[in-house]
């Protein structure tokens, strides 16, 4: 009989510190965006300056996800093998799902912009106009989406059984941020527009897009008037 130890190797340190980076990602930005938007702490490490406070935040979220893509890889690497997956058909199926994803990823920040794509809003750095050209007419979370299919993609080249299972794991935490983040930013917009309302608009405002800002990289923020 055929136990789940035969394919995931739990006794591994590599496939703990992979979870661990999964799980700390969002974390970090989450936790770190909402202390800039109450406290302004990057805006005031930055000089002052709100872009190049988000620059650095830019610079730090880009390279943990480099570190975290290649723990990941590592922790495959190490792990057990499904002979199933071997098959050209799996091979191919990883090869879509990584252009896929990278096309998600890529256009998404190209048409959100850096301020846009890593927490802008946060800044105060808010956008216009809501974007809805592609990605955006196809999900309204690409950069979320385009991430889970590069890490199945990564899966299915090693043949891991156990990147299948920290696929799921991305997958359930992106959403997991999406009910914090989404909610949060999208009330950040409704303040500008009531701000607005009453002639009180002075937020620093570049081209770009509103709810669908957060919904690319991370998405939004999440919890409510309350909290703003």
């Amino acid at each position: 009989m055929t136990n789940l130890s035969d394919y995931v190797d739990l006794s591994q340190k590599s496939i703990w510190i992979a979870v661990g980076s999964i799980i700390f990602n969002p974390l970090f930005w989450n936790i770190v965006a909402r202390q800039e938007y109450k406290n302004k702490v990057l805006t005031k490490l930055a000089f002052g300056k709100p872009y190049l406070g988000c620059y650095g935040l830019a610079f730090t979220i880009f390279s943990l996800g480099i570190v975290r893509d290649h723990l990941y890889q590592k922790a495959l690497s190490e792990q057990p093998t499904l002979p199933a997956l071997h098959y050209t058909e799996f091979k191919l199926l990883a090869a879509v799902c990584f252009a896929v994803g990278g096309i998600l990823v890529v256009s998404s920040m190209w048409a959100l912009g850096v301020t846009g794509t890593y927490l802008g809003d946060y800044f105060g750095i808010l956008m216009d106009e809501k974007v809805e050209s592609f990605p955006f007419n196809v999900t309204s979370n690409p950069m979320y989406y385009g991430s889970t299919l590069s890490f199945l993609a990564t899966a299915l080249w090693y043949e891991s059984p156990a990147g299948l299972l920290l696929t799921v794991l991305v997958f359930v935490e992106y959403k997991i941020a999406l009910l914090y983040e989404e909610p949060f930013t999208g009330e950040i917009y409704a303040k500008r527009e009531r701000e607005r309302a009453a002639g009180k608009g002075k937020q620093i405002e570049p081209k770009g897009s509103s709810t669908a800002v957060r919904s690319t990289r991370r998405s939004t923020g999440g919890s409510g008037s309350d909290e703003l």
